[in-house]
């Protein structure tokens, strides 16, 4: 099978700080990937390649065999993206922003409309679909950014945090949601620091640590290499922080004895 994306020795640096250092890797259709690591470690720098948001790499990029830098806007075009936090137009309404979102794609006008009220009825949001979202909550907002990642079918989506903000229930909907669209060859590079969340969704993980991949296989695969029973803890002795329970007692004696 090939590869739907491939990476092959991906680096970027913003001044002389090197964030990616050597990145290559393969993901196929139907994988669901969740790509982990500590804050700093790499995460959205790659994430932003993916999306064509950064342009400024060293290495290839390569998306349903299209080269990433020679055509960007097809590849685009196959990628749906749902960011931690984004800016939505507060002025508008779900039903707006989501028609030039689709139109943004090329949809039909009415394909847009159909899936609009479907989606939003399926998340609860059908009284809101014509109000102002400058009144919504952080939870309302977030599903919205997800009906637009997903609103033009694409074959690639790219999760950063996507549960920022949702209730326990529209949590339980997305983590069947996205084993429903791998089961259909959508393949999910899900990012999050939701370890259990990762956990359970994902059928491979990779670790970056440092602009590197310091681990990469399933979950079993991992705590066999390991030796661990979860990934928070496989995390933390592979980033090398087993003392982060003596931070924690640090940070509670500093309040106690304050």
């Amino acid at each position: 099978m090939k590869p739907i994306i491939s990476m092959r020795h991906l680096r970027k640096s913003y001044g002389s700080k090197q964030v990616l250092k050597d990145i290559s890797l393969d993901i196929y259709p139907g994988q669901v990937i969740g790509y982990i690591g500590s804050n700093g470690a790499g995460k959205s720098t790659t994430v932003k390649i993916l999306c064509g948001l950064i342009s400024d790499y060293e290495g290839e990029v390569y998306v349903n065999d299209i080269n990433l830098k020679e055509d960007v806007l097809s590849v685009k075009g196959s990628i749906g993206y749902v960011p931690e936090m984004a800016e939505l137009y507060d002025m508008l309404t779900p039903s707006e922003f989501l028609q030039f979102t689709g139109s943004l794609y090329g949809m039909r006008a009415e394909v847009i409309s159909e899936r609009i009220q479907r989606m939003m009825t399926a998340f609860g949001m059908e009284q809101n679909i014509h109000q102002r979202m400058d009144s919504f909550s952080k939870g309302m907002r977030q599903k919205v950014l997800i009906i637009s990642g997903l609103l033009h079918n694409p074959n690639i989506i790219i999760l950063d945090e996507p549960l920022s903000g949702l209730d326990a229930n529209s949590v339980i909907i997305i983590k069947e949601l996205i084993s429903r669209l791998a089961k259909e060859g959508k393949t999910i590079f899900y990012c999050s620091h939701m370890m259990d969340i990762v956990e359970k969704v994902s059928d491979r993980i990779v670790l970056i640590s440092d602009g590197t991949i310091i681990a990469d296989g399933s979950f079993e695969e991992l705590k066999l290499q390991q030796g661990n029973k979860s990934l928070e803890q496989i995390f933390s002795n592979l980033t090398a922080n087993n003392s982060l329970s003596g931070v924690a007692d640090e940070l509670f004696n500093a309040i106690e004895q304050s």
